[in-house]
């Protein structure tokens, strides 16, 4: 069993690594190379560990400024609601069978 804790929480470990890779104000982004849809979609999934490392660093962001405008605005809401539970009020629960 402490076998199995360990291999996920290395496997834990490693996956916050790999997200925290393109966190938003992290310099990567300029005027001429903003970031657009699909990195507005990836910082929106990313926004809580981006809150988490802000509050330790501050030019962490969870938010790029450096961005594309509407399209990126788009794709990060889009993040923020599907992943903060926006697509689990639209599903239904199982019905009990009554025995």
């Amino acid at each position: 069993m402490k076998k199995k804790t360990l291999i996920i929480c290395i496997i834990a470990v490693s996956a916050s690594l790999l997200l925290t890779g393109c966190i938003p104000g992290d310099g990567t982004y300029t005027t001429s190379d903003p970031a657009g849809f699909f990195w507005g979609i990836w910082h929106g999934w990313i926004a809580p560990i981006s809150l988490i490392i802000g509050l330790f660093d501050q030019n962490i962001r969870v938010y790029e400024t450096m961005n594309s405008g509407w399209w990126y605005d788009l794709g990060f809401y889009i993040a923020i609601i599907s992943g903060f539970g926006g697509l689990s009020l639209t599903r239904k629960g199982k019905k009990k069978e009554k025995s």
